[in-house]
């Protein structure tokens, strides 16, 4: 039997949330039935590429949408009748993306899948267009999924999500890679100089969505509250030079670590005391499902979906409160939290990864469309 081939299209397969997912999903797939490839719209080389390559999948370039969007469509249309693709998905925050879906058909897919990555978008203009080409999600996609009801409403509106139109799939993982061990904790913390210092942890791109401005500012208060307390940020982005310059002008230097982009974010959260994620919106964070994984509490904002707490780790915040509030919030939350093994409640909701892998080929592969 022929290999069946699902093309992803995506921005680039760099570490975000959403191309996270997928290379996730992409390593437990039996390789002798199913395989990925992905269409990208990034000359520069992702993190993810030789993994994707070694495992026999196949990447194409395409023009990105702000280079033409005429030639991005045809771009689309062409590779997917040039390969053969009956199996589409695009993955995005912005309905606007689902007209390559619309591409994609006209290439021959018969499977088009368009996975909601959000429950919200940066700005006021985005949002206008979003709404305008909201119809697009209903039109050509026959296979709608997303991590949280937020994010699927936010996409596909709560008609379609009423209706069933629209599956949740959770962003799952290997329980196994994320169990807490206390040989790991003590190794990092002695790598980084850690020793007797109160750890709060931050994993995510520095853009606008993560809020990094409001959490330097939290910290700041954590700091004066606890002054054996550090700060570890993992991720790069946009945002990081301003965000390095508000951290010395808040003379935090020494208690700020940027760890740039990393690959072994299973071990840093080990070594965490608590993870802080004051997020404008998400649809479903990885971290926050990861670092439950490793029972660590989290004290994240509360326009991020209920159903990210999965284990009873998550202490949710308004945004609106004062950055002293959430101070206490986290001093009082490691306090009264020990680590605990979560895989049992994990397998239970559902979030392991090979659960989530079948139910995606299920879906996808072996599913009815509409």
């Amino acid at each position: 039997m022929a290999v069946k081939r699902l093309l992803c299209i995506v921005g680039s397969m760099d570490a975000g949330g959403a191309e996270t997912f997928l290379m996730k999903v992409y390593r437990g797939l039996d390789k002798t039935k199913y395989q990925m490839d992905f269409a990208v719209a990034k000359e520069e080389k992702g993190c993810y590429d030789d993994e994707i390559l070694s495992m026999g999948g196949k990447i194409f370039h395409i023009v990105p949408k702000s280079k033409g969007l005429i030639k991005n469509f045809n771009d689309i249309r062409k590779l997917v009748k040039r390969e053969k693709y009956k199996y589409v998905l695009r993955t995005s925050q912005n309905s606007l993306s689902a007209l390559e879906l619309f591409a994609a058909k006209l290439g021959g897919a018969k499977v088009r899948v368009y996975r909601s990555s959000n429950s919200s978008i940066n700005t006021a203009k985005e949002n206008i267009f979003h709404k305008l080409f909201g119809f697009m999600t209903r039109i050509f996609p026959n296979v709608r999924i997303a991590p949280s009801t937020e994010a699927a409403e936010f996409m596909f509106g709560k008609k379609c999500v009423k209706r069933g139109k629209a599956h949740l799939l959770h962003n799952g993982l290997d329980v196994s890679q994320f169990r807490f061990d206390p040989e790991t904790r003590d190794a990092v913390k002695e790598q980084f100089d850690l020793e007797g210092k109160l750890v709060v942890g931050h994993v995510g791109r520095f853009n606008v969505q993560k809020n990094h401005g409001f959490l330097i500012d939290v910290f700041k208060e954590v700091s004066l509250k606890c002054e054996n307390a550090v700060l570890m940020l993992v991720g790069v982005g946009e945002l990081e030079q301003e965000i390095r310059k508000k951290v010395s002008a808040l003379g935090l230097d020494d208690k700020v670590i940027f760890m740039g982009r990393r690959s072994d974010v299973p071990r840093l959260l080990s070594a965490f005391d608590l993870m802080l994620m004051p997020s404008l919106y998400e649809g479903m964070p990885n971290v926050v499902i990861e670092a439950q994984a490793t029972g660590l509490p989290c004290v994240i904002s509360d326009t991020i979906t209920p159903e990210a707490d999965i284990t009873g780790l998550v202490s949710y915040m308004p945004l609106s409160a004062a950055t002293d509030t959430w101070a206490d919030k986290v001093l009082e939350t490691v306090e009264k939290t020990a680590r605990k093994d979560t895989s049992e409640q994990f397998e239970k909701e559902g979030y392991e990864l090979s659960a989530v892998t079948r139910k995606f080929v299920d879906l996808i592969f072996e599913g009815e469309t509409e």
